[in-house]
């Protein structure tokens, strides 16, 4: 349908569907005119897969919110729904959220809150609609004033005075707007440094203020791609993954508000969408949700995280030789995958399918063809668009901050799942040489298969199509390229998370009855540790931390921290004390872990500096365990 209508002229300026030319000389120009027709002609056997499927699947549908919905459901989202409405009295928890955000994330939560007030005020005058500022000024009234002037333009919100620097002593990561600003002069980040100690919305906008705004912008070929890298955290780097689950529903509202912020600041739309559920199949392989099938496939093999039958398919494709030239460009035979699609279906639970016949062409077209009929993209209906709108971002590094946040953004099931997607896509560009996959060829296949959505109908814009293609590749190319950097958790976020915990702490312990139960708590742990016969607090001397391995033969043991201990040297020290019983521990499986304190629980990489760490968070305890227990 596309290749021979947009692929034959060679000239410069190419043809889009309505007959407008399309320049191509700007960002497009590492999207060379081969490696687009990669792109069509995967459209094409898209196109040709989907008309053999006679069972059409239900196109989802993508539901137009009103006026204020989409910003109602933002402040859901984002954990903050109690800021408007009849629970708008109840707003602790945010009261203390609120207090730990940047400037810019307050000024995108601000904008947003106004849409629904004033979308409020004009559905109804019964329950009192708090002014945005008030509640603002609520929890800024004890805060200093920001120095006039020294904030960017672009951010400056209807109140001045409502963007003052947090002014709460403690730890070391309580960074108002001030530090931001100081840290951000004193940082000797290169270009090709992610800075992950600053707010990337606060990066942009002084960016945007300072005439460096205009460097590296645009596409560029596989060369061109610059050797991002993230420099040292000497208090580790924190992977997702390395939370517990009530400290990364906190991380999931700050990434939503981040990246919203960031996205207001450089003037790109940042929209979610909102799928209406539709009936979907509630057994089976292909056009399953991801969760009905991780829910049926841990019956099987409890624990697992991604669907067997996708981990099955990249074995069979990585079975016969991922030198295979044209791997995942070369279509498999369309009737043999499709009856291949339905004998599966029957047999594959069963554990009665034959693989020996599956040709690897084939078996990679039915990996395509799995991610395409999910009921719901892999990226998710909510941010699919803004995955899209990625490609818009003036500079390579802002599009690759704000793929992390979509990244943290994701379902467990879809982000986990993704994660195996891209590495088995970089083992297959690491043999390039031999299978003539390169980057940008692998993107332009896969692209079509994550960005074109059989549910939000098939039938994009037309004459978008062409800018939309290569934008979208490129954000593939970026997806595979960084996949490393994508799973990290920003320190500013992670740091935004302890200040909330430490904050909530604070307002807790003003709470009598709390402070009885403290007590009690307190009480019963003295005796617990009696019992115990460890020395408590007071007997641990200065620069002493005593870290418990409750599964190792050495129970437990202080430590002296000095400038150069990690936490890799700690749970070498205690591995090196096991007996015989312990011996099946690998030095792999078993990590330090930071808990309690400031932060929920957090697993840490063997670089931490522990002395810096215990700066942090000095009230934490230290265990060593596997990621299992």
């Amino acid at each position: 349908r596309r290749s021979g209508q947009y692929t034959m002229n060679h000239d410069h300026s190419k043809k889009t569907p309505d007959g407008a030319s399309f320049d191509r000389s700007g960002s497009q120009d590492s999207l060379d005119e081969l490696a687009m027709d990669d792109y069509w002609k995967e459209l094409e056997n898209i196109h040709e897969t989907r008309g053999n499927n006679h069972e059409e699947q239900v196109a989802l549908v993508v539901k137009e919110p009103d006026e204020g919905e989409l910003e109602e459901e933002w402040l859901k989202e984002a954990g903050l729904s109690n800021l408007f409405g009849e629970s708008s009295g109840d707003s602790l928890e945010s009261m203390v959220f609120l207090s730990t955000l940047t400037r810019t994330q307050k000024a995108a939560v601000e904008k947003r809150v106004e849409t629904v007030t004033q979308t409020m005020r004009k559905k109804t005058k019964q329950h009192h609609v708090p002014d945005v500022r008030e509640i603002f000024r609520l929890q800024n009234d004890s805060e200093g004033k920001v120095c006039d002037g020294s904030e960017p333009s672009s951010v400056r919100t209807s109140e001045n005075k409502n963007e003052a620097p947090d002014g709460t002593k403690g730890p070391k990561f309580s960074l108002g707007i001030d530090e931001q600003k100081s840290l951000l002069e004193d940082m000797p980040f290169s270009d090709t440094d992610i800075n992950l100690e600053i707010s990337f919305a606060e990066q942009a906008a002084n960016l945007k203020d300072s005439s460096i705004g205009k460097m590296c912008k645009g596409g560029g070929g596989d060369t061109l791609l610059p050797n991002f890298r993230l420099p040292k955290d000497k208090t580790g780097t924190t992977k997702i993954g390395d939370l517990a689950p009530q400290d990364m529903k906190k991380v999931y509202s700050l990434a939503l508000i981040e990246l919203t912020a960031l996205y207001d600041i450089l003037g790109t739309e940042f929209k979610q969408q909102k799928a209406v559920k539709i009936k979907t199949k509630d057994s089976g392989l292909f056009g399953v949700p991801l969760s009905v099938l991780l829910e049926q496939d841990q019956k099987k093999v409890p624990g697992t995280k991604i669907p067997l039958i996708f981990q099955k398919l990249i074995a069979q494709i990585e079975e016969a030789t991922l030198e295979t030239e044209g791997l995942l460009r070369i279509p498999g035979v369309a009737t043999r995958v499709k009856s291949l699609c339905q004998e599966l279906e029957a047999k594959f639970y069963e554990g009665t399918f034959n693989w020996e016949n599956v040709k690897q062409h084939d078996a990679a077209s039915l990996l395509k063809l799995f991610i395409r009929e999910l009921p719901q993209p892999l990226l998710t209906v909510e941010y699919l668009k803004a995955f899209q709108a990625v490609q818009d971002l003036p500079t390579k590094k802002q599009q690759l901050q704000a793929l992390n946040l979509l990244v943290l953004l994701l379902p467990e099931a879809n982000r986990d799942t993704l994660k195996v997607l891209l590495e088995f896509l970089q083992r297959v560009i690491d043999h390039r040489d031999k299978n003539k996959m390169t980057l940008k060829n692998v993107a332009m296949v896969m692209a079509p298969n994550l960005f074109t959505f059989h549910g939000l109908g098939s039938k994009t814009i037309e004459q978008s199509e062409f800018v939309m293609a290569a934008g979208t590749a490129n954000v593939m190319r970026f997806m595979i390229q960084y996949q490393k950097l994508l799973w990290t958790i920003p320190k500013f976020i992670v740091n935004q998370v302890r200040k909330q915990n430490t904050e909530r702490q604070k307002k807790e312990k003003k709470d009598k009855a709390m402070k009885k139960l403290l007590k009690k708590m307190a009480y019963d742990r003295e005796k617990h540790e009696k019992q115990e016969k460890t020395p408590n607090d007071a007997d641990v001397p200065q620069g002493v931390i005593r870290v418990q391995a409750p599964h190792l033969s050495k129970v437990s043991m202080a430590i002296q921290l000095t400038e150069e201990l990690k936490a890799g040297d700690i749970v070498a020290r205690f591995l090196s004390q096991k007996s015989g019983s312990v011996q099946t521990l690998k030095k792999e499986e078993v990590f330090l872990y930071e808990i309690g304190g400031n932060i929920g629980e957090r697993c840490l990489d063997d670089d931490t500096y522990m002395k810096d760490l215990y700066q942090l968070n000095p009230n934490a305890e230290w265990v060593i365990k596997s990621k299992q227990s």
